[in-house]
């Protein structure tokens, strides 16, 4: 991946909407050495996909961070996760936690069955939840 597929992920990154001729523009490119690059990105994996991210003013999006009790593999309890309702990403980290989840619901009422959900997996010891107030 060189600077000029960086310069198209960031772009993509801004608004995945971003027609391949108007990233040529910008980038001083053909639409076809656009498009080329796009799917070589794609194919490798570095894209592994085009997403939508609602606004906050349709929603709400929170954190909720989990404790796993150690005798249970991490990655079972994120796949268990993932197949929630409202669950956008799902991070395994370091610290003090090791699962984040970003997630969003139409309404508090839908976070908190997510949340109450997420508490009933085996594995899951503790929660942690914080609210997004705004993306910046």
């Amino acid at each position: 991946m060189d600077d000029i597929d960086q310069q198209i992920i960031k772009i993509l990154k801004e608004n995945a909407r971003t027609t391949y001729v108007e990233i040529g523009r910008l980038l001083k490119l053909s639409e076809g050495t656009v498009r080329n690059r796009v799917q070589s990105l794609v194919d490798s994996g570095v894209i592994a996909k085009f997403t939508v991210e609602v606004s906050l003013s349709v929603g709400v999006r929170a954190l909720i961070m989990a404790s796993i009790d150690p005798t249970t593999p991490t990655l079972q309890v994120s796949n268990i996760i993932g197949a929630q309702s409202g669950i956008e990403k799902i991070y395994e980290v370091t610290g003090e936690y090791e699962i984040v989840c970003v997630v969003t619901s139409s309404n508090i009422e839908g976070l908190n069955q997510t949340i109450e959900d997420i508490r009933a997996i085996p594995g899951v010891s503790s929660t942690n939840t914080i609210i997004v107030l705004r993306t910046v």
